[in-house]
């Protein structure tokens, strides 16, 4: 299937006022991944012009770091994936805790990125934009449009980057294997 780049959402519809926005369920965790994978999908493009405006900045300012800071990143989540499909230990941390995988990737990013003394490039540059995606993920509440296209993207309708990366990190298989467990039990 071909990958689809998500439309650009309305920006009022991305940050509107605070009657969109509301402190997650922190005792549903399950509820909380569920918001932050679908938000994530939904509103990809505008966290990627956001993420760029940011790197651009920081990119400027420092080219050789940023750039440096990048293919660090890409190559330890590359590694840390490519582990992860190979030992099950791994594997079973970065399906139970999506967000501790992700952590130690940019810990170890980090202690890789410090070696060269590019750390305020890599706080600003590549964590401070990731932080930024993340607690507008968390905190923006989901309306129908919004899960309709998870739904889409779920099933295998279309195919997105961020759904990539998310099928990487193995947060979107548990919906999926339900959706295909109902529709096996609605044939029989």
């Amino acid at each position: 299937m071909d990958v689809q780049i998500a439309p650009l959402r309305a920006w009022d519809d991305f940050f509107p006022g605070s009657d969109r926005f509301a402190r997650p369920d922190f005792r549903d965790i399950s509820k909380w991944n569920n918001r932050v994978v679908s938000n994530l999908l939904y509103y990809q493009t505008n966290y990627l012009v956001v993420a760029a405006m940011m790197i651009s900045v920081v990119g400027f300012l420092s080219p050789f770091n940023m750039m440096l800071g990048g293919v660090v990143v890409v190559l330890v989540f590359t590694g840390f994936v490519w582990a992860a499909h190979n030992k099950d230990i791994l594997r079973r941390m970065k399906k139970q805790y999506p967000t501790a995988f992700v952590m130690a990737v940019l810990l170890a990013s980090y202690f890789l990125i410090s070696m060269f003394g590019g750390v305020m490039v890599f706080v600003f540059g590549i964590t401070f934009p990731l932080l930024l995606m993340f607690i507008h993920a968390s905190l923006r509440l989901r309306n129908f449009k919004n899960k309709l296209e998870n739904k889409m993207e779920e099933i295998g309708l279309k195919k997105t980057p961020m759904g990539i990366v998310l099928d990487a990190l193995e947060q979107q298989e548990e919906s999926l294997s339900k959706f295909t467990d109902y529709i096996s039990k609605v044939k029989e």
